[in-house]
């Protein structure tokens, strides 16, 4: 009679934290283009910086993922101004910027025009004087305007004011003008004019930019240079408190273990880092009251696509497409569950060089997390179906007979980035315009303490986010140089 033996192999949940010093000078909590940039920053400057992401990859929302038959899906949809180029030459590698490329077809489809554009000042200058009728004095006029905006502006003119200085009644301007800027950071017409002015006027200097290669290989470069810089970076590792005595930073708690640090940067939401991470005794009242008033900005809804492998799009299509079916531009209609208005970004081979010549699609619009928080799983599912079909319905006056072309299709909802990213929300864009000041008076209640998340629509955005992440490096490395520092433990 043969005895069996059973072995009973337990296996041990992996420690991301193994190895983990007991001290550093700075630790980045989060991951997104403003965190990652804050940490290889500090660590060129010759601090010690622990880098924390809850998730199991780098990037936030600068992100991507894989799916079966080589596809590999870009989650935001990026696109840039030209100022990328410098700053990710100056405060990340040279391969980073010199992959950094030009999309040169800009299309708008709606019942009011139909054009395709450069997206620069140049050409929007030719097209407001000859297809809208607008004198090139008002027109020159509205673009000085609006680069000669800045921080320090006050802040009682909205958009919607600023447009009807220069084109007032023409809601067809104000569409051409407006659509893009929502699209990149979630700007409404209510919002202060100085939010449209300075992010418009980056664009058009250039025209817009995108990364070849993707993003997948982006963060990769990134991660590489971190670990070049000196940087300590942990995966999946949640951060539960951060830790403040006697008004200044001592460490942070992550995964249950207490780690020592002097100063803590915040790449997570704003309102979370003040109201979850830190305890509220901390603050004036007044700050947490004013923390507590800042408004979220709006989620996004995207469907991911893919064609098969044979199956190509001609490049006319374009790079970037603005499509919408509402009779004029309107921000609630942006917003709606019924949707009028799309965001395509097409994907070609050139777009990945290196991977497997493929044709991919993502279309994006925004959307309320509220509208979807409360759905049922039956409901949820056959709402993410519905937002599928229509997309694909709506697709196919650009990519005739796409339904037999599509090798794959997937949708995501404010759930889905809520989730992951673990953003209020599932915000995509940040906070509404308040929550600058409210970032930017942070070391001021707790020393040691800083935030370079995306705030004030500003900040968000690729670049917005690497640039906020330098501001941020800069007041860091003053404090951390400072005769007032005092080291930890």
């Amino acid at each position: 009679m043969t005895h069996l033996q059973w072995r009973v192999v337990l296996k041990m949940p992996k420690d991301f934290l193994k190895g983990v010093s007991g001290e550093y000078d700075v630790t980045v909590i989060g991951s997104g283009l403003g965190g990652l940039t804050v940490a290889n920053a500090l660590a060129r400057s010759g601090h010690r910086v622990l880098l924390l992401e809850q998730h199991y990859k780098l990037g936030g929302m600068a992100t991507w993922f894989k799916r079966p038959g080589g596809h590999i899906f870009d989650v935001s949809l990026h696109g840039f101004p030209v100022g990328m180029i410098k700053s990710c030459r100056r405060y990340w590698t040279r391969e980073i910027a010199d992959s950094i490329v030009q999309l040169k077809h800009v299309r708008f489809d709606n019942p009011m025009f139909s054009l395709t554009t450069g997206y620069n000042r140049d050409d929007f200058t030719r097209l407001l004087t000859d297809k809208f009728g607008v004198s090139s004095e008002q027109v020159m006029a509205f673009f000085d305007a609006a680069r000669g905006m800045n921080f320090y502006d006050e802040q009682q003119l909205t958009v919607g004011e600023f447009f009807d200085q220069y084109f007032p009644g023409r809601g067809d301007i104000v569409r051409l003008l407006m659509e893009p800027i929502t699209y990149a950071n979630g700007s409404t017409l209510e919002d202060p004019a100085i939010t449209y002015g300075i992010v418009f006027s980056n664009f058009m200097s250039k025209g817009v930019f995108t990364f070849e290669g993707g993003t997948d290989r982006l963060i990769k470069l990134m991660h590489k240079d971190l670990i070049h810089s000196g940087v300590d970076v942990r995966i999946r590792a949640d951060v539960e408190k951060i830790h403040v005595e006697k008004g200044q930073v001592t460490g942070v708690t992550a995964n249950g273990q207490f780690i020592n640090t002097r100063v803590v940067v915040s790449n997570a939401n704003i309102k979370n880092t003040i109201l979850k991470l830190v305890d509220k005794e901390n603050f004036a009242p007044e700050f947490v009251a004013e923390t507590e008033k800042i408004r979220l900005n709006n989620s996004s809804t995207q469907v991911y696509m893919a064609l098969k492998p044979d199956e190509q799009i001609d490049e006319e299509t374009g790079d970037l497409l603005f499509s919408s079916t509402a009779p004029a531009f309107q921000t609630d209609l942006l917003l709606s569950r019924d949707i009028t208005s799309r965001t395509f970004s097409f994907y070609y081979p050139r777009t990945r060089p290196e991977g497997r010549p493929r044709c991919l699609v993502v279309s994006s619009t925004n959307a309320r997390y509220e509208d979807w928080a409360n759905l049922s799983d039956q409901e949820y599912e056959a709402s993410k179906l519905d937002l599928i079909e229509t997309t694909l319905e709506s697709l196919d006056r650009y990519v005739p007979g796409v339904r037999k072309k599509i090798d794959h299709a997937e949708a995501a909802t404010p759930r889905t980035f809520q989730h992951y990213t673990r953003h209020a929300l599932g915000a995509s864009f940040g906070t509404k315009f308040e929550g600058l000041a409210v970032s930017r008076g942070l070391p001021a209640q707790v020393q040691g303490l800083f935030h370079a998340g995306s705030v004030g629509i500003i900040m968000s955005g690729w670049l917005g986010a690497i640039n906020y992440g330098v501001i941020v490096a800069n007041e860091v490395d003053a404090l951390l140089l400072s005769k007032n520092t005092n080291p930890v433990g």
